[in-house]
């Protein structure tokens, strides 16, 4: 393959892949939460104060959905180097120096996550196994708190993956 052609599978690739995929099923699934929390609190805020009468359990429903939103967008942004930075740093430091800055806090934020990730798979099989509900709607809990577990994991092996990428560097935009 000639380096001409690289570019263009590497764009591709990032397009149409699983990537791209998985970008757009959590991207879709956050907006599609979203979009619902919207109508439920509208829905819920007419109700209340026009006809005396709210939804039941919207309260806790919009709990639920928050979940899913955060921790939908977790790995989103994690993969595409969303997260604040400070950058005021970076200018001072050699560009070697600040890959290997960078390598050290994916590898410890993927550490960090992964650990992070079992402890939530522990407190989701507890909530699972003395069959914890919501209060109004008797939503069980461990399912949702499971979906938060296996969310952040995937965040702590991108950001392992980030550590082992040799263009590191390049792609944090000079902010670690």
């Amino acid at each position: 393959m000639t380096n001409s052609a690289r570019p263009f599978k590497t764009e591709a690739r990032r397009r149409y892949g699983p990537q791209a995929v998985f970008d757009l099923l959590l991207g879709v699934s956050g907006a599609v939460v979203l979009f619902a929390m919207m109508l439920l609190t509208s829905t819920d805020v007419v109700l209340r104060y026009f006809f005396n009468a709210p939804l039941r359990g919207a309260f806790e429903t919009t709990e639920l959905m928050l979940v899913v939103l955060i921790f939908s967008g977790l790995p989103l942004v994690s993969r595409n180097d969303m997260h604040i930075t400070t950058d005021f740093v970076d200018e001072l430091l050699p560009w070697a120096v600040r890959r290997l800055l960078a390598t050290a806090i994916h590898l410890l934020v993927g550490a960090v996550m992964l650990g992070v990730s079992w402890l939530v798979w522990q407190k989701a099989g507890s909530l699972a196994r003395t069959g914890d509900i919501t209060a109004t709607l008797h939503i069980p809990i461990s399912p949702f708190v499971y979906m938060m577990a296996v969310l952040i994991l995937i965040t702590g092996v991108i950001h392992l993956l980030k550590a082992m990428r040799r263009e590191l560097a390049e792609t944090t935009g000079g902010a670690i």
